[in-house]
Protein backbone atom coordinates (compact mmCIF):
# COMPACT_ATOMS: atom_id res chain seq x y z
CA UNK A 1 0.00 0.00 0.00
CA UNK A 2 1.20 3.52 -0.75
CA UNK A 3 -0.16 7.02 -0.28
CA UNK A 4 -1.66 7.14 -3.79
CA UNK A 5 -4.15 4.46 -2.71
CA UNK A 6 -5.14 6.67 0.25
CA UNK A 7 -5.63 9.69 -2.04
CA UNK A 8 -7.81 7.69 -4.44
CA UNK A 9 -9.93 6.26 -1.61
CA UNK A 10 -10.47 9.70 -0.05
CA UNK A 11 -11.45 11.32 -3.34
CA UNK A 12 -13.86 8.45 -4.11
CA UNK A 13 -15.37 8.65 -0.60
CA UNK A 14 -15.10 12.34 0.38
CA UNK A 15 -17.49 12.29 3.34
CA UNK A 16 -15.09 12.37 6.27
CA UNK A 17 -15.69 12.01 9.96
CA UNK A 18 -13.32 14.43 11.69
CA UNK A 19 -12.48 13.93 15.37
CA UNK A 20 -11.29 16.81 17.54
CA UNK A 21 -11.05 17.64 21.22
CA UNK A 22 -13.09 20.35 22.94
CA UNK A 23 -11.31 20.59 26.27
CA UNK A 24 -11.60 17.02 27.55
CA UNK A 25 -14.69 16.23 25.42
CA UNK A 26 -14.16 14.41 22.11
CA UNK A 27 -16.15 15.80 19.18
CA UNK A 28 -16.80 14.18 15.82
CA UNK A 29 -18.70 15.42 12.81
CA UNK A 30 -19.11 14.62 9.13
CA UNK A 31 -17.36 16.92 6.67
CA UNK A 32 -17.32 17.02 2.89
CA UNK A 33 -13.62 16.84 2.08
CA UNK A 34 -12.67 19.38 -0.56
CA UNK A 35 -9.95 17.28 -2.23
CA UNK A 36 -6.95 15.07 -1.57
CA UNK A 37 -3.68 14.95 -3.45
CA UNK A 38 -0.04 14.09 -2.78
CA UNK A 39 0.18 17.14 -0.46
CA UNK A 40 -2.61 16.06 1.88
CA UNK A 41 -6.34 16.04 2.64
CA UNK A 42 -7.95 19.49 2.19
CA UNK A 43 -10.92 21.03 3.99
CA UNK A 44 -12.43 24.40 4.80
CA UNK A 45 -14.67 25.75 7.53
CA UNK A 46 -16.00 29.03 8.85
CA UNK A 47 -14.08 30.72 11.65
CA UNK A 48 -17.19 31.08 13.89
CA UNK A 49 -17.65 27.29 14.01
CA UNK A 50 -16.64 25.12 16.95
CA UNK A 51 -14.31 22.95 14.86
CA UNK A 52 -12.22 26.00 13.99
CA UNK A 53 -11.74 26.83 17.65
CA UNK A 54 -11.02 23.20 18.53
CA UNK A 55 -8.34 22.61 15.88
CA UNK A 56 -6.81 26.02 16.58
CA UNK A 57 -6.27 24.98 20.21
CA UNK A 58 -5.30 21.37 19.46
CA UNK A 59 -4.41 20.57 15.84
CA UNK A 60 -4.22 16.80 16.41
CA UNK A 61 -7.05 15.03 14.61
CA UNK A 62 -8.21 11.76 13.20
CA UNK A 63 -10.08 11.48 9.91
CA UNK A 64 -12.26 8.52 8.97
CA UNK A 65 -13.41 7.78 5.42
CA UNK A 66 -15.90 4.97 4.79
CA UNK A 67 -17.02 3.04 1.73
CA UNK A 68 -20.06 0.84 2.36
CA UNK A 69 -20.36 -2.65 0.94
CA UNK A 70 -23.34 -4.93 0.29
CA UNK A 71 -22.45 -7.12 3.29
CA UNK A 72 -22.59 -4.09 5.60
CA UNK A 73 -18.98 -4.20 6.81
CA UNK A 74 -17.48 -1.91 4.20
CA UNK A 75 -13.98 -0.52 4.10
CA UNK A 76 -12.68 2.31 6.24
CA UNK A 77 -9.58 4.45 6.02
CA UNK A 78 -8.36 6.12 9.20
CA UNK A 79 -5.88 8.98 9.07
CA UNK A 80 -4.13 10.39 12.14
CA UNK A 81 -2.26 13.67 11.84
CA UNK A 82 -2.24 17.36 12.63
CA UNK A 83 -4.13 20.17 10.96
CA UNK A 84 -2.24 22.92 9.14
CA UNK A 85 -4.11 26.14 8.38
CA UNK A 86 -3.47 27.56 4.91
CA UNK A 87 -3.32 31.15 3.74
CA UNK A 88 -2.79 31.00 0.01
CA UNK A 89 -4.58 33.34 -2.40
CA UNK A 90 -4.45 30.91 -5.34
CA UNK A 91 -5.87 28.13 -3.18
CA UNK A 92 -8.63 30.41 -1.90
CA UNK A 93 -9.52 31.37 -5.49
CA UNK A 94 -9.69 27.67 -6.33
CA UNK A 95 -12.01 27.09 -3.37
CA UNK A 96 -14.41 29.78 -4.61
CA UNK A 97 -14.31 28.31 -8.13
CA UNK A 98 -14.84 24.74 -6.91
CA UNK A 99 -17.45 25.60 -4.28
CA UNK A 100 -19.15 28.85 -5.20
CA UNK A 101 -21.60 28.48 -2.30
CA UNK A 102 -18.83 28.98 0.27
CA UNK A 103 -18.70 32.75 -0.31
CA UNK A 104 -22.46 32.98 0.27
CA UNK A 105 -22.19 31.13 3.57
CA UNK A 106 -19.49 33.49 4.82
CA UNK A 107 -21.52 36.56 3.78
CA UNK A 108 -24.55 35.21 5.67
CA UNK A 109 -22.55 34.64 8.85
CA UNK A 110 -21.34 37.09 11.49
CA UNK A 111 -19.50 40.19 10.23
CA UNK A 112 -16.11 38.84 11.30
CA UNK A 113 -16.66 35.40 9.71
CA UNK A 114 -13.93 34.16 7.41
CA UNK A 115 -13.14 30.94 5.61
CA UNK A 116 -10.36 28.88 7.13
CA UNK A 117 -8.71 26.44 4.75
CA UNK A 118 -6.85 23.55 6.32
CA UNK A 119 -5.23 20.26 5.48
CA UNK A 120 -3.76 17.20 7.08
CA UNK A 121 -0.44 16.90 5.28
CA UNK A 122 1.57 14.57 7.51
CA UNK A 123 0.59 11.55 9.52
CA UNK A 124 -0.30 7.91 9.24
CA UNK A 125 -3.12 6.15 7.41
CA UNK A 126 -4.42 2.62 7.32
CA UNK A 127 -7.36 0.69 5.90
CA UNK A 128 -9.70 -1.34 8.03
CA UNK A 129 -11.83 -4.22 6.76
CA UNK A 130 -13.29 -7.23 8.52
CA UNK A 131 -9.97 -8.93 7.78
CA UNK A 132 -8.47 -6.75 10.52
CA UNK A 133 -11.41 -6.90 12.91
CA UNK A 134 -10.01 -7.45 16.41
CA UNK A 135 -6.49 -7.02 14.95
CA UNK A 136 -6.42 -3.43 13.72
CA UNK A 137 -2.86 -2.90 15.03
CA UNK A 138 -1.75 -5.40 12.40
CA UNK A 139 -3.23 -3.41 9.48
CA UNK A 140 -0.43 -2.07 7.25
CA UNK A 141 0.25 1.64 7.78
CA UNK A 142 1.45 4.28 5.36
CA UNK A 143 3.25 7.39 6.59
CA UNK A 144 2.84 10.53 4.56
Amino acid sequence: MDFSECIAFANANPVTYIATMDGDQPRVRAFAMWFADETGFYYHTGTPKGIYSQISKNPKTELCFYAPSPDGAGRMMRVAGSVEFLTDTALEERLYRDRRWVKDLVKAGPKDAKVAMFRVAHGEAYFWTMEYNMREREAPRVRF
